[in-house]
């Protein structure tokens, strides 16, 4: 056998080996994943069944979800917008004056909304509801722990066995849009004979199916359009891609119109009803937001917001999320270098932090939106754990805050944890918007796949 021989032998055998390797860890990933999934079902279930009264709702419900911490949303709205008569959404309803959706109109895009009501298929009260929809929504947890897996290795395991899926994968319907979000990054990602274009278009269409399903996927159509115009190569000799970059926006253009066009068409006043109620909602004490917390930290804890404030937050909300993305995209186009590719995923990930840190609303099951992120890139794990703390701290800090509120008790312990949390996580979606954008992929690390367009290989040199 000739060295040349001997050397590709070796080589299918390492690659073999590490193949098999591979297959076993990404399968403990997901027994990992279905096991926290089912500590999460649990979590959220000691809230429903019992005594089930005349609207199906359970009794338990109000009884424990603040003082237990298992409130969802997915239980709490089997009410109040027509899921418990099995109305299909959006054709039918629409929006009161001061905000109160009718019929069967929701508040969130309309593939989020058809989730919703498969869910409620064949059932009559909440606690079957909610059983329902954990089986709709456990195969979108399991498939992104797969290809977080396959993308950045050990790190997966902050997906699939962390304490944020055990607070709110069953909170409400997130595990669908984080799956969209993870498969567009993993079509481009992964090792393939298409083109980037072609990836590039694929993924655009997955992003837009995430934006019909709970919006953020959407802001990553930019930063991927970039990555396609520089054909996901170093700036070097590069020549630009214009017509990919314009197939990636409009495929993402073309999928959201084809998605909506049918909702819209058949009941226009119930598919604009969710717009103009995210419109309408306010910085209240249920957003967990900087927008309420800044109020009180500046106007005092017993300063009631008036609506000049909620019509100035209401402007500066938007404007400064745009001037995150802008800011986000113009600090990636300085990182293509000739060692670089545009780092889309890393100015995605920025882009998130600028719409969670200035957004009006920042529900706790949020935290599921980030978390792919702290997986793919090699942000520094004593970050990663404080993000957890503040996490946790909200996560369970505030429906206690809600308890010793409705029950009249002294709040300033549970308070201070809910603000502890708050402007931590600030504090380090300010830092995340930066390092993402600086930082390289896990994968490097962790023995994933590559989730930037890698260089050609150097091919062998025989010896004779």
């Amino acid at each position: 056998m000739t060295a040349a021989a001997d050397l590709a032998s070796r080589a299918r055998s390492s690659r073999g080996s590490g193949a098999t390797r591979a297959t076993a860890f990404t399968a403990l990933v997901l027994l990992l994943c279905a096991i926290t999934l089912a500590f999460a079902y649990a979590n959220k279930a000691r809230c429903a069944g019992g005594l089930i009264d005349s609207d199906g709702r359970s009794v338990v419900f109000d009884e424990r979800k603040d003082v237990d911490v298992c409130y969802s949303d997915i239980q709490f709205l089997w009410l109040g917008r027509d899921i418990d008569n099995h109305v299909f959404p959006y054709v039918d309803g629409g929006i009161t004056d001061d905000g109160a959706l009718t019929g069967g109109a929701v508040e969130y895009p309309v593939l989020s909304g058809i989730l919703m009501w498969a869910g409620a298929i064949g059932v009559d009260n909440d606690a079957d509801f909610l059983w329902h929809s954990a089986l709709i929504l456990t195969p979108f947890a399991l498939l992104t722990a797969w290809m977080l897996a396959r993308l950045a290795g050990t790190a997966a395991l902050l997906w699939a066995a962390g304490p944020p899926l055990v607070l709110y994968a069953f909170h409400n319907w997130e595990l669908p849009v984080v799956c969209a979000a993870v498969a567009a990054i993993y079509v481009v990602a992964a090792p393939s004979k298409l083109d980037v274009r072609t990836r590039g278009v694929i993924a655009a269409v997955l992003l837009a199916i995430g934006f019909c399903l709970k919006i953020y996927p959407g802001i990553f159509v930019l930063p991927l359009a970039l990555y396609v115009l520089t054909r996901g190569k170093p700036r070097d000799t590069t020549t630009f891609d214009v017509t990919g970059a314009a197939q990636t926006v409009l495929a993402a253009m073309a999928t959201v119109v084809a998605i909506n066009a049918p909702f819209a068409l058949a009941g226009l006043d119930g598919w604009r009803a969710s717009i103009t109620f995210q419109q309408l909602r306010q910085a209240d004490i249920t957003t967990n937001s900087i927008w309420y917390w800044g109020h009180q930290l500046i106007f005092g804890r017993d300063a009631e917001t008036t609506q000049v404030w909620h019509d100035w937050v209401a402007k500066a909300s938007p404007v400064l999320i745009l001037a995150s993305f802008a800011l986000a995209l113009w600090l990636g186009w300085r990182r293509w270098t000739p060692e670089n590719p545009y780092p889309w995923v890393g100015v995605s990930a920025a882009m998130l932090c600028g719409f969670m840190l200035f957004h009006k609303v920042h529900s706790p099951q949020y935290t599921l939106w980030i978390i792919p992120f702290l997986v793919l890139l090699e942000v520094p794990w004593k970050a990663v754990a404080a993000y957890l703390v503040a996490d946790a701290a909200i996560g369970i800090g505030v429906f206690r805050y809600f308890y010793a509120l409705g029950e009249g008790e002294g709040v300033e312990l549970t308070e201070g944890v809910v603000q502890f949390g708050v402007w931590l996580r600030t504090m380090l979606l300010i830092w995340l918007f930066f390092a993402f954008i600086r930082t390289t992929e896990r994968a490097k690390k962790e023995g994933g796949d590559s989730i930037v367009e890698p260089p050609p290989a150097r091919q062998p040199v025989p010896v004779s």
